[in-house]
């Protein structure tokens, strides 16, 4: 499966001109089956009260869908959502090209910044399936909880998007690698460039191997597209080759 990631410097609360933004950024970069793009990337990471946040239909579910139908390949990436019955969710969307969808609603709510006090957390984990690739939804702080997404045998890519700041870009990159190495998965990695009210972010962007090894990066500070390939049959021979997960510990997750 062919995967394209998108940095992208968002624009503070404005939805409409951050997806046509993206639509330049985009312009040709058709052939992949999938783009996956930043944490909130139609807003910024909204956890001020005056921040703005999305209703349904949001601006951004309604563009990945038609992005997916144009180029035929599927869409992922968070929104900063007000879903109608009062409560704010940052919800991960992956789009299929017909525009069905699967949300996953971030689980680990960033106190540090706030994101608890507007935002309810996710109970569900979820993996889609798609292409015959099994990939793990997850949303930025996410990461540092390796319980949560521990690979139980059941995906083979992990997909994460972001706003990760500069202040904790070693953690970020560290991290990845980590979940990489640990889970034998490919880890599909989407962080923004730019800055917002509070932070500034450098990027990150990364497709990184099973072996915790980073492919393609886009680099430092800039916009841009990386794309990677998932390989399934190199992820099926190392796994024969060195069968660490056969030795891993059962979690038991409880709400």
């Amino acid at each position: 499966m062919k995967v394209t990631i998108i940095q992208q410097d968002i624009l503070w609360g404005s939805p409409e001109q951050n997806v046509q933004h993206l639509d330049k950024l985009l312009a040709g970069a058709q052939g992949a089956d999938l783009y996956v793009l930043p944490e909130m990337f139609t807003t910024g990471f909204a956890t001020q009260e005056d921040a703005v946040v999305e209703k349904e239909p949001s601006v951004a579910l309604q563009w990945m869908k038609r992005k997916a139908a144009e180029f035929n390949a599927a869409f992922a990436g968070s929104v900063a959502l007000d879903s109608g019955d009062g409560k704010l969710v940052n919800r991960l969307y992956f789009v299929r090209p017909d525009g069905t969808f699967v949300q996953y609603d971030k689980r680990h709510l960033f106190k540090y910044g706030g994101e608890h006090h507007r935002f309810n957390a996710g109970s569900e984990r979820k993996i889609v399936e798609y292409k015959g690739v099994r990939i793990l939804l997850a949303v930025c702080y996410d990461l540092r909880f390796p319980v949560w997404l521990r690979n139980r045998g059941d995906y083979d890519a992990m997909l994460i998007v972001a706003n990760w700041p500069k202040p904790r870009r070693f953690a970020w990159d560290t991290l990845l690698r980590a979940r990489a190495i640990e889970n034998q998965c490919y880890v599909l990695a989407a962080n923004r460039t730019g800055s917002d009210p509070v932070c500034e972010y450098t990027g990150g962007t990364a497709f990184i191997d099973p072996y915790g090894d980073t492919l393609e990066a886009v680099p430092d500070n800039t916009e841009g597209l990386i794309t990677g390939i998932v390989d399934l049959k190199h992820l099926e021979e190392y796994g024969k080759k060195f069968p660490v997960l056969d030795d891993a510990d059962d979690f038991e997750f409880k709400k």
